[in-house]
């Protein structure tokens, strides 16, 4: 409630309110010393050996954390894990990101990390497909490929001993994105699973949740086989075909990512965690509301989703039991 910037009537502040403490009641019954604020003890095991790592201090004999976060354990070593703080990248990442510069042999992105991401001409998949060594030609034509501004979607490879991260694109699920929207939310929103990667069939939407906090919301492209690509490049109707495509976007379409991209705006600013399910289930709620796109944004449509939110964590608990 207090990070919250809404203009909320008296009615709306007090249903918000109550909405939130069902779902802390609900978190702390889960977990209890998952999230910590500063000065909250962390329960430890004193008769093990134990390592304070960061946003912890000894105080009193007791482990307490000194930010507010989720407590985080690796075998003997508890730190707490800053919420609002920069994107950790961990290789196997699925990172989002803007290129920023073309240099020689590499691009340099920007992923909300503390340095600039380099992602190497011959750590990406070439337009023809075929795997074979980077010529001068190769890097002559890289404006072709991405240019400053382009939105790309790789993989955390490895770090450098600067400190720097190296991305790869060897994949035909990576490389540049078209025909969407970038969003920017805070990382600690998007957890780490399986599938990043989303098709919202009923939408003909593409949602690609970044580990980095860079959530892409796009229109539908399929992924092509690089043994078509040369058939594909032979026919001059084909290219002429394509160039159109690539200059409109359907009304319909536009209409479907840009309330996507509200949805997850509004559960961005509640605080709720990115999953593909929930963020269908927000965008139909305004659907079946009738709730014009640019009115989801509004405090009444914040209030709602987070009132449903509550019950339906509140029906999965008693599932449970």
């Amino acid at each position: 409630m207090r990070g919250l910037q809404l203009p909320l009537s008296q009615t709306q502040r007090i249903r918000l309110q109550r909405a939130f403490e069902k779902l802390q009641s609900l978190s702390s019954k889960a977990n209890s010393d998952a999230s910590v604020t500063v000065a909250d003890t962390i329960p430890v095991n004193y008769e093990d050996a134990f390592l304070k790592g960061h946003g912890t201090t000894d105080l009193n004999g007791e482990l307490v954390a000194t930010v507010c976060g989720v407590v985080e354990r690796i075998n003997k070593l508890v730190y707490v894990r800053g919420l609002r703080a920069r994107y950790k990248p961990e290789v196997g990442d699925i990172v989002v990101g803007r290129v920023t510069e073309v240099a020689q042999k590499r691009w340099r992105l920007e992923i909300n990390f503390s340095q600039y991401a380099v992602l190497m001409l011959s750590s990406m998949n070439m337009p023809d497909g075929i795997q074979r060594r980077r010529t001068a030609l190769d890097e002559l034509n890289m404006r072709g490929i991405f240019e400053e501004n382009d939105v790309v979607c790789a993989e955390v490879r490895n770090f450098q001993h600067d400190g720097s991260l190296q991305l790869q694109a060897r994949s035909q699920k990576y490389g540049k994105l078209e025909k969407g929207q970038l969003l920017m939310i805070d990382p600690y929103l998007v957890k780490k699973s399986k599938l990043h990667f989303h098709n919202l069939e009923q939408f003909g939407i593409d949602l690609i949740l970044g580990r980095n906090g860079f959530v892409w919301v796009g229109e539908h492209v399929e992924t092509r086989d690089s043994m078509l690509l040369d058939q594909a490049n032979s026919s001059v109707q084909s290219m002429v075909l394509e160039e159109k495509n690539q200059t409109h976007t359907p009304l319909e379409m536009r209409q479907n990512i840009c309330r996507i991209a509200n949805a997850i705006r509004v559960l961005s600013t509640l605080g709720f965690s990115m999953d593909a399910d929930l963020i269908v289930e927000t965008v139909e709620l305004s659907s079946s509301l009738k709730i014009d796109i640019h009115d989801m944004l509004g405090s009444e449509f914040h209030v709602l989703v987070a009132e449903r939110e509550a019950e339906r964590r509140s029906l999965m608990g008693k599932r449970r039991r």
